[in-house]
């Protein structure tokens, strides 16, 4: 991969590019399983040549088995007038997600024991869903539950939960290693913007941009329903995951808030410590959390029967903005200067773990004479090599085999680039190899 290539992305270019694809997305109405589902991954095929997979119901995936499909036409709530009180057609968070069929006719009190709303926030709609009981709902503005009177309201729900498929989306990138870096997002969720749809913007560019580079690493990029679509995963993929070595689940990536990442179960794996020297050096405000069995799917990958390396790298977290999980997680809430922040942090995420090598020192006895090999052309650092002396010296100290590169850009505390940099130009001058490479080898 270029070292470079975080570096000439347009920002605003890929951040309108984003946004616009999530204005794309936002109509659809999507769920676990279903059409929504399907429809969302043809878009992203649009994009990337995504291989679509379908795992029938009843599946058993360790200790869950795959839910019937739930697909939706209409729903609707009308007076006695015939006024659409409630409309699906107008916002497809009005029906609680997985809401069986229904059409009858109720009182305002009967009716209310299946609405949900917001007090606290009047004018927004609240996301419920009903994966695994069979029930129905409606939910709707607060204020709009106040303006309804004491009537008769005919009550439809135009929908099927019947047996079919659980769906999902799946990219493979090969790289010159076949140890992968996994990207993983939910696409699930209806009309939610950060909290879904950003995920799938960031991973679809991603992987658009990474089909470019010279890739180190292979790349697996996951678009799958929350929770059950990463056990499906998982279940039916049980003899590959040994090659998963970095991974990042992406949710709520589009939001104005400062970059939060939540650590893998493992807490100090490389991709850890990769994301905490990208943004120790961002130059923005961060927060690192520990992990902990509770969010989103990477505490599926780090279950204690897998415990792989990964993490979530997000802004706010999810529940803490009041905006999660209601209407107001609409396209105005995502920025394009958030989501290119996230892109470009992402990116650079995968070039530390790319640029990750250890080398041995061939001349470790004492320090080599630098300056006869033109390593000491500005002792201050020069700009057009991209490393200064004390690099120099720092790669050369701690290049014992026992020490990569990240190692010793964190105890330096330099940026990995620049000690990749010098590193480079002291494996041209032949002082340094990588660990493990007797000849030529591309190990470390």
């Amino acid at each position: 991969m270029s070292v470079d290539a975080a570096h000439v992305i347009d920002r605003e270019l890929i951040g309108r590019q984003m946004h616009e694809f999530i204005r794309i997305l936002y109509p659809v109405c999507r769920s676990i399983t279903g059409a929504g589902f399907r429809e969302t991954l043809a878009r992203v095929s649009d994009h990337i040549p995504l291989q679509i997979h379908e795992v029938a119901t009843g599946t058993e995936v360790f200790d869950w088995s795959v839910p019937k499909e739930w697909n939706i036409r209409d729903a609707y709530v009308k007076n006695s007038a015939g006024e659409r009180v409630i409309d699906f057609r107008k916002s497809n968070l009005h029906v609680v997600g997985y809401s069986v069929p229904v059409r009858t006719t109720l009182s305002l009190a009967e009716l209310k024991k299946h609405l949900f709303t917001l007090p606290e926030r009047p004018d927004w709609i609240p996301y419920r869903t009903s994966y695994y009981q069979e029930t129905w709902g409606f939910c709707l503005c607060h204020r709009d539950l106040l303006r309804m009177k004491d009537d008769a309201y005919e009550v439809c729900i135009d929908s099927s939960l019947e047996p079919g498929h659980l769906t999902y989306g799946e990219y493979y990138l090969p790289g010159s290693e076949e140890q992968e870096i996994l990207i993983s997002c939910h696409a699930c969720h209806p009309s939610l913007c950060n909290d879904n749809l950003s995920g799938v913007a960031l991973a679809t560019y991603l992987a658009k941009h990474l089909g470019a580079q010279r890739r180190r690493y292979s790349y697996r990029f996951l678009f799958i329903p929350g929770t059950i679509g990463s056990i499906t995963w998982l279940s039916l993929h049980e003899r590959e995951v040994h090659r998963i070595r970095h991974g990042l689940v992406a949710a709520c990536v589009g939001d104005s808030g400062r970059t939060t990442y939540k650590k893998s179960r493992q807490g100090d794996a490389e991709i850890d410590r990769a994301v905490v020297h990208v943004l120790k050096h961002s130059g923005r405000d961060y927060e690192i959390v520990d992990f902990f069995p509770y969010g989103y799917d990477e505490r599926q990958y780090g279950s204690p029967g897998f415990n792989l390396p990964v993490g979530c790298l997000m802004r706010t977290p999810h529940g803490r903005y009041p905006q999660y999980h209601t209407s107001a997680d609409d396209i105005d809430f995502v920025d394009p200067e958030s989501l290119a922040d996230s892109f470009r942090k992402y990116l650079a995420v995968f070039q530390v773990l790319e640029n990750n090598r250890t080398y041995l020192n061939l001349n470790p006895k004492c320090e080599p004479q630098l300056g006869k090999r033109g390593l000491y052309r500005l002792m201050g650092g020069d700009r057009e090599t991209g490393f200064d002396q004390m690099s120099l010296l720092w790669v050369l100290n701690l290049s014992d085999g026992r020490h990569s590169l990240l190692d010793i850009a964190d105890r330096a505390g330099y940026e990995l680039n620049m000690i990749k940099n010098a590193a480079e130009a002291l494996r041209e001058q032949g002082l340094l190899r990588l660990a493990g490479d007797e000849s030529t080898g591309e190990k470390g």
